[in-house]
C-alpha cells in the first residue's frame, strides 16, 4: 500500500509570496536613493512589500506548525518563506521602535535661537518649546561647540569631515577674518533614500571658533530621529578629531627675555 505524502499549500504560498516581497522591498531602496522614483511612489511600493512580507511570514509560521503535526512535505518552503518575510519586516520593526523610543527630529539645531540658514526651500517648521526640550533630552551631545582653534584653521577641519561622510556639499562661505563666520551647506542621503540638509556654521571669536550645526529633513516623512542622530554623531566625531589635532600640534616656544 502506497502512502501519499502531500506538500503543504501554506508552505508553497509562503515561499512564493516571500520570494516576491523580498526584491519588492529591496530594489526600490536603490531606485529611491538614485532619484529614479519619487518618494511618494517609494512609500507605496514599500507598503505593498511589507504587506506581502507579513503574509509570507504568517503563512510560513502556519505551515511550520501544521507540518509538525501532519508530517507533510514543505519544510524548506515554509522556512524560506518565513525568513523572506522576516527579513523584510525587521527593518520596519526597528524603525517603528525608534519612532516610539525617540521624538521626531524634522529640524534639529544646536542653536534654536539663531539656527544656521538652509539653502533648500522647505516649509518653516516652528518647533514648540516642549519639542525642543524633548530633542535636547534625547540628544544631550547635540550642542554647539567652542574650540581653541582659529576659524581659518577650523573651517577646513569641518569641511573635510563632512566630505569624508559622503555628504554632497552645495555651498561654501569662507570666513574673511578671524571674527567672521563661515558656513557649509550639504545634502545627506539616508539609507532609505530620504534627503536632509546639513549646515555647519563656524564663527570666529577671541577664544577660537564656535561650531553650530543644523540638520533638517527635506520632506514631511517621519525622519525616525535621523537628524538628531546625525548632529550628535558628527559633533562627537569632531570632538575626537579636534582633540587629536590639539595633541599633535607643535608646541609654541616660550618667549625669552
Amino acid at each position: 500500500m502506497r502512502i501519499l505524502v502531500r506538500t503543504s499549500k501554506w508552505a508553497v504560498w509562503s515561499r512564493r509570496i516571500g520570494a516576491l516581497a523580498l526584491p519588492l522591498a529591496i530594489i526600490p531602496v536603490f531606485l529611491h536613493r538614485s532619484h529614479y522614483i519619487p518618494s511618494e511612489t517609494f512609500v507605496v511600493i514599500e507598503a505593498v512589500a511589507l504587506a506581502l512580507a507579513a503574509m509570507a511570514a504568517f503563512a510560513g509560521l502556519v505551515a511550520i506548525v501544521r507540518l509538525w503535526f501532519t508530517g507533510d512535505r514543505g519544510w524548506g518552503r515554509a522556512v524560506f518563506g518565513f525568513l523572506f518575510g522576516a527579513i523584510c519586516l525587521a527593518p520596519a520593526a526597528w524603525l517603528a521602535f525608534e519612532a516610539i523610543r525617540l521624538p521626531a527630529t524634522p529640524d534639529v539645531s544646536t542653536d534654536f535661537n539663531n539656527p544656521p540658514s538652509l539653502v533648500s526651500f522647505v516649509p518653516a517648521r516652528f518647533l514648540s518649546a516642549d519639542e525642543r526640550t524633548r530633542i535636547e533630552e534625547a540628544f544631550p551631545n547635540a550642542r554647539s561647540r567652542t574650540y581653541p582653534i582659529a576659524v581659518a584653521d577650523m573651517y577646513p577641519i569641518v569641511e573635510n569631515l563632512m566630505i569624508s561622510r559622503g555628504w554632497d556639499i552645495r555651498t561654501r562661505t569662507l570666513p574673511v577674518n578671524a571674527f567672521d563666520a563661515g558656513q557649509i551647506n550639504a545634502i545627506a542621503t539616508t539609507l532609505l533614500g530620504w534627503r536632509q540638509e546639513v549646515v555647519l556654521r563656524i564663527t570666529g571669536s577671541a577664544d577660537g571658533s564656535t561650531i553650530a550645526m543644523r540638520s533638517a529633513s527635506l520632506s514631511d516623512f517621519h525622519d525616525f530621529a535621523e537628524n538628531g542622530h546625525r548632529v550628535e554623531a558628527f559633533l562627537l566625531e569632531l570632538d575626537s578629531l579636534v582633540t587629536l589635532t590639539l595633541r599633535d600640534a607643535p608646541a609654541t616656544p616660550a618667549a625669552t627675555e
